[in-house]
């Protein structure tokens, strides 16, 4: 054993560096840091051999340490990747399993719209949550899709509903921003948020949004989701959808729209409100600007396009709906409920509303409200214009639908003056009076009203004719004592007003109240031949696949005034016009006839008028009742009349009216027999019973009646009016405007006369 050489000896492990292999060169210590034996001491190491194979391993080493941190990031990229979509699957799955199931998942119902057009087919407004019709991808504008994917998802017609790219280029920008200047959800995306979820930013509504706009990709095709998308979407300024849009900023449907319109609409899309055109044109306009570049980038326009886009000027909207039409419009909606019930789907509402003489309507008011009006203190107008059948030609409700959609025409209850008394004088022509019949203008007392003409001057025996043209307030009222105040309501009624009327003597003067519309539909009688014209506007109701729910009966209206009383009436009415109160309102070679009508203090101003082709009625006046200066219903309301009938009548052939000749008289054959007594027009003495009665030397009787007549209490509308004054007529109107009123109940009370009460023989053996 002791002679085995030393390569025989059994050699132990060591780890030392020559037992070390290559790759735990990094972790090995220098000699000089070794520590040794068990004692302590220092071991010196053999010094390690130099040169090319020490470079290698450096440079094995380096390699190592670069491939290893690539592998390093792969690997805890991967694993990192497959944990998260282990999270993102746990969260669709734990929000998804919350949602309704896919089977169950439908389109919400749209709102409906109310689609209001004229007569001759042109769109007056939408009506609705909407504000507008649903049009197919094909009925509107091309410019209008092509704007809205070019700037709010241009890869809208390769993406799945979802858009990897376009989110990692908006996370990309927000992150380098610091704040968030882009969104990444798609136009199918912000689909099913508009369509199902809240506006709330939470990762639940999300998730639900991604698995909703899959779905949505699913079931519909790509033109079936942009027409989904602008059909609802919001514009601002309460426009939900592109023609709500269209109609609000344009005046004009989405069909129609040209490429600068339709880059401004696909603007609004990023913040609505902001942009409306409405609120910031402006704003609106550097919006659309920049829409017009990403269409040209992305080719859907030339360089040549968008420089004329470019180049109109900005869109100025007003910040409400303005013209007489949205009066109408508002009407319908009234009127549609009542017909048909709740609207559950789109509808189409035929109207009679002609557009041009709307807009004729417009125009005459407001030039006598922004000329003479001004300067006489009248702030506002209303118009109504009706045919024979009672059919609404033009309304305008108001000034200005914009500032204020209060409806002057259809719900302002005003006293009409002596615009009433065409009603008392058809009661007497009923009663047996012919338009000959000779009437005393003397003064007259009712109880203790005295009504007096303007001029307080008395043209003694009259005809009721030239009563009439001249609005001679002392014979009206005669003849509605001798008819009796209950005869003439009924006859107003009969006529067409539906207001309650006070059955008392002031009736004459038009003390009740009624509305503008009412008031001008029974004027249209006269004009018709004598049959009832009921006011309306809709004139059929139809679903959007043109099934009829409803339409107007009035077709055939019952007559309430015979043919001869109708005559008669439009051949005393056209001298209120010819040579009357109402001259101011003559029209150029048209038969005219009509009343004018003015209320205490100047508060009110009307003129109703016809021809044989339309009836039309004015007003004029202040929503407070501020009096005007001097207004009457020949001035102002006679003078926009006539603007707008001539407007109107254009083009028109000349025809005469109901029962008149060319001359402007009625054929013998067609005048009422002269049946009712005629007064006495001599000059009358003095008799015991004058002085029983109350009637003083020198008063004469103006009617077959007692002189003084039982006081009836007349309830006073719009206050109390000066008392023991004569009545003051209008000088071209002919219309009461202050005077005295009989006592009536006011406020629950009784206010009495104060005035000076004539003492009669009976009144001393009565002991009064």
């Amino acid at each position: 054993m002791a002679g085995r050489d030393k390569s025989s000896r059994r050699v132990e492990p060591s780890f030392d560096d020559r037992s070390r292999s290559s790759r735990d060169d990094d972790f090995r210590l220098d000699d000089e840091e070794r520590i040794g034996g068990r004692g302590g001491s220092k071991r010196k190491s053999k010094p390690e051999r130099s040169g090319a194979p020490r470079k290698q391993k450096r440079q094995r080493r380096r390699s190592g340490g670069l491939l290893g941190a690539i592998s390093f990031l792969i690997y805890w990229g991967f694993v990192l990747s497959i944990w998260g979509a282990i999270g993102i699957g746990g969260l669709v799955l734990y929000y998804g399993a919350r949602m309704p199931s896919a089977s169950s998942w439908t389109i919400p119902e749209r709102p409906p719209n109310v689609k209001i057009v004229s007569v001759d087919g042109k769109t007056i407004a939408n009506r609705g949550a909407t504000g507008g019709e649903a049009l197919s991808l094909d009925a509107m504008s091309p410019y209008i899709p092509q704007a809205v994917v070019a700037i709010e998802d241009r890869r809208f017609y390769s993406h799945f509903g979802i858009d990897p790219i376009g989110l990692a280029r908006a996370m990309v920008t927000n992150v380098t921003t610091g704040r968030m200047v882009q969104g990444g959800s798609t136009l199918t995306q912000q689909l099913a948020k508009n369509l199902f979820l809240s506006p709330e930013r939470t990762l639940e509504r999300k998730v639900q949004e991604v698995l909703l706009a899959i779905w949505l990709e699913h079931k519909y095709t790509k033109d079936q989701i942009l027409a989904l998308y602008l059909n609802r979407v919001f514009f601002g300024s309460n426009a939900y959808g592109v023609e709500a849009a269209s109609q609000r900023y344009f005046g004009k449907s989405a069909r129609d729209v040209n490429l600068g319109q339709a880059a401004l609409l696909a603007g609004l899309l990023k913040a609505p409100s902001r942009l409306s055109p409405a609120r910031d044109p402006k704003a609106a306009d550097d919006r659309a600007q920049v829409v017009l570049a990403a269409m040209r980038d992305q080719g859907m326009i030339s360089e040549t396009e968008v420089a004329t886009a470019m180049s109109q000027s900005p869109t100025k909207a007003k910040s409400y709906w303005s013209g007489g039409q949205y009066y109408v419009a508002d009407m319908v909606m009234d009127e549609v409920t009542r017909l048909i019930g709740e609207v559950k789907t789109d509808v189409v509402v035929d109207t009679t509303l002609d557009m041009g003489l709307e807009r004729k309507a417009d125009q005459a008011l407001a030039k006598f409200l922004d000329g003479e009006g001004a300067k006489q203190g009248a702030s506002q107008a209303a118009l109504v214009a009706i045919d024979g059948t009672g059919a609404i030609r033009a309304l305008v409700g108001g000034r200005d639908y914009a500032k204020s959609q209060f409806n002057r025409a259809m719900k302002a209850k005003r006293q009409p003056g002596s615009a009433f008394k065409p009603f008392v004088y058809t009661a007497a022509l009923e009663a047996g009076l012919t338009p000959d019949s000779v009437r005393d203008d003397a003064p007259v007392r009712i109880g203790n009203w005295t009504p007096e003409n303007y001029d307080e001057k008395y043209r003694g025996p009259v005809t009721i004719a030239t009563a009439l043209a001249n609005s001679l307030n002392t014979i009206a009222a005669q003849l509605v004592m001798e008819v009796g105040p209950a005869t003439v309501a009924q006859v107003a009624h009969r006529m067409g007003i539906d207001s309650e009327l006070q059955a008392n003597a002031s009736i004459a003067l038009g003390t009740s109240e009624v509305t503008l519309t009412e008031l001008t539909a029974s004027y249209a009688p006269f004009m018709n031949g004598g049959y009832k014209a009921t006011p309306h506007v809709v004139r059929r109701i139809s679903d959007a696949d043109g099934n009829v729910l409803y339409e107007n009966t009035y077709d055939t209206p019952p007559r309430v005034l015979q043919e001869n009383i109708a005559a008669t009436m439009n051949s005393m009415l056209t001298h209120v016009i010819t040579e009357g109160t109402g001259k101011a309102a003559r029209l150029d070679g048209w038969q005219a006839a009509g009343k004018s009508g003015t209320t205490q203090s100047f508060r009110d101003a009307l003129f109703v008028g016809y021809t044989s082709n339309l009836t039309a009625g004015i007003w004029f006046g202040n929503d407070d009742g501020t009096p005007m200066k001097k207004v009457t219903g020949g001035g102002l309301p006679a003078k926009a009349w006539k603007e707008f009938m001539t407007a109107a009548h254009k083009g028109l052939s000349p025809a005469p009216l109901f029962g008149l000749g060319v001359d402007g008289r009625v054929p013998q054959s067609m005048l009422p027999p002269a049946s009712a007594p005629q007064p006495n027009t001599e000059p009358h003495q003095t008799t015991i019973m004058d002085i029983i009665s109350g009637v003083l030397p020198g008063e004469r009787e103006p009617a077959p009646q007692p002189r003084v007549m039982p006081e009836p209490q007349v309830p006073v509308a719009g206050g109390p009016m000066p008392q023991d004054q004569g009545g003051m007529a209008d000088p071209q109107a002919g219309d009461i405007l202050e005077g005295p009123v009989p006592p009536g109940e006011i406020d629950g009370g009784t206010r009495q006369q104060n005035g000076s009460r004539k003492t009669t023989l009976l009144d001393v053996i009565m002991g009064n």
